[in-house]
């Protein structure tokens, strides 16, 4: 069965492209070189966005971002080239959780509009038949008048304000898929694609400042800090404390565990105001063998009991030179024995919460292990399998239930899109006390029968039912 139906809403944020990088070209005006000015500060690149219907990736060539000002002597727009290279990015890699894409020092200056060039992109979406595993498909993407790049200039409401001593700043950029999909009158994807962009600036004390998932490479390791190297290269200064709270630290993980060149880390907290490092919160080691891969379980097998193996839509990858592949399905071996932890659950239970005998299509998760291990993407080997969050789209059902757990407020809802494939059931939604309610949603009294909202959370399979523990809750339109 052919799944490409609209859903209701696709928030894709490739956000805060201020920060970095080398020369690539601007369309708007002179390009600055250092020559012009040699004054920095710095700014930092976030990272979000949320699925829309089947589609399970958009994967462009990003070839030019560039930060744009007007000089007060010439009145020429003038711009500064944010981007090295032109990377190829997959706008549906992150769900409602924020990503540090990077942090570094551009020009001094105000910054008063963005332009973005893509080139050629990508369509995925999920492929169900009547029976047996899900498949990926792909569609190519055109744009207006059968041209090969689009590009995208944008005024900010708030300028883009970066100073020489001040604290970190950075632009978000919601890409909205729900506007830029062409569909037919059954909903069915086109093909054509019109990029439509929400850009605002934003700070690190601000929501959209706060790093909910960094993965990546450690590199060296100190007494109080440890350095990590990003997907692309980037290298970053992760802070801990007593306060940061190590996953798996039951068995002994922790800052003296960590092996570099062999440690992969996922890290959540928030960019220091005065050196520009990362403040970690909680930090987890997803590998200690020099491999990961992270993405949504479509197929478990068997079905039901203690599960053999699971077929991993694949959505992050380290590194990139084994035998699998971004935007594609493996299948992971589970005769190894892993052991199951679940990402921000700091306590014993949560190895009765996630286990082989408890896993769901629809998860989303990583596997560790051995590079050797993942050279075939028929039989992965792996140490570890963490469940992670995810941003799940749905409509309420239920405004208001009463869950088995004492003291908990929960709601339901149907969860649409590529993930409500996978989970086609009415699921509850558990709001534990440190949930965060977003973009207009203050409390549960706010939620009405019907509205359209995305729970950021832990996908759990209880006795077979699946329910989220909810860490946001976002309205959507």
């Amino acid at each position: 069965m052919d799944t490409r139906t609209h859903g209701k809403y696709l928030l894709i944020a490739f956000v805060s492209l201020a920060a970095t990088l080398l020369a690539v070209g601007c369309n708007s005006g002179a390009t600055l070189t250092d020559s012009q000015s040699t004054v920095t500060g710095p700014a930092f690149v976030v990272g979000t966005d949320a699925p829309m219907a089947s589609v399970v990736s958009f994967t462009t060539q990003v070839q030019n971002v560039c930060a744009v000002t007007t000089a007060s002597n010439t009145g020429v727009s003038e711009c500064v080239p944010l981007l090295s290279g032109t990377p190829t990015v997959d706008f549906a890699r992150y769900n409602g959780l924020q990503s540090l894409l990077d942090i570094n020092s551009i020009r001094v200056g105000t910054y008063t509009q963005i332009e973005i060039t893509v080139g050629a992109a990508t369509i995925g979406y999920l492929n169900v038949p009547a029976s047996g595993a899900p498949t990926i498909a792909t569609e190519a993407a055109t744009y207006s008048s059968s041209a090969s790049t689009y590009t995208y200039t944008a005024t900010l409401a708030a300028p883009l304000v970066v100073t020489q001593a001040g604290a970190p700043v950075g632009l978000r950029v919601d890409y909205d898929l729900r506007k830029s999909i062409g569909v037919d009158t059954n909903g069915n994807i086109t093909g054509a694609v019109t990029p439509t962009f929400d850009v605002s600036t934003v700070g690190t004390g601000d929501a959209g400042g706060y790093i909910d998932t960094l993965v990546a490479s450690v590199v060296s390791v100190g007494t109080t800090s440890f350095v990590v190297q990003g997907p692309h290269g980037e290298q970053f200064t992760i802070d801990v404390t007593g306060t940061t709270e190590w996953e798996n630290s039951a068995n002994g993980d922790g800052l003296s565990s960590l092996v570099a060149g062999s440690s992969i880390v996922e890290v959540s907290g928030i960019l220091d105001r005065a050196d520009q490092t990362l403040d970690a919160d909680d930090v987890a080691i997803l590998s200690q063998s020099g491999f990961y891969a992270g993405g949504q379980v479509t197929y478990v097998t068997p079905a039901s009991g203690a599960a053999t193996s699971f077929d991993l839509y694949v959505r992050g990858l380290l590194p990139t030179s084994t035998g699998l592949t971004l935007g594609e399905i493996a299948t992971v071996d589970l005769s190894n024995d892993p052991k199951f932890f679940i990402y921000w659950m700091h306590n014993p239970v949560t190895e009765l919460l996630f286990s082989s005998s408890s896993m769901m299509p629809g998860q989303h998760v990583s596997v560790g292990g051995p590079a050797s291990g993942a050279t075939n993407a028929s039989a992965v080997t792996v140490n570890r399998v963490v469940l992670r969050q995810w941003g799940f789209n749905g409509t309420v059902t239920a405004a208001s239930v009463s869950p088995a757990a004492t003291g908990v407020t929960a709601f339901q809802m149907q969860i649409n899109g590529f993930a409500g494939v996978l989970v086609p059931q009415t699921v509850t939604v558990y709001c534990v006390p440190d949930l965060k309610w977003r973009n207009g949603l203050t409390a549960m009294s706010d939620l009405k029968v019907g509205a359209n909202v995305r729970v950021v959370g832990l996908l759990l399979n209880l006795s077979g039912k699946p329910v989220l523990v909810g860490h946001y809750v976002d309205a959507l339109e």
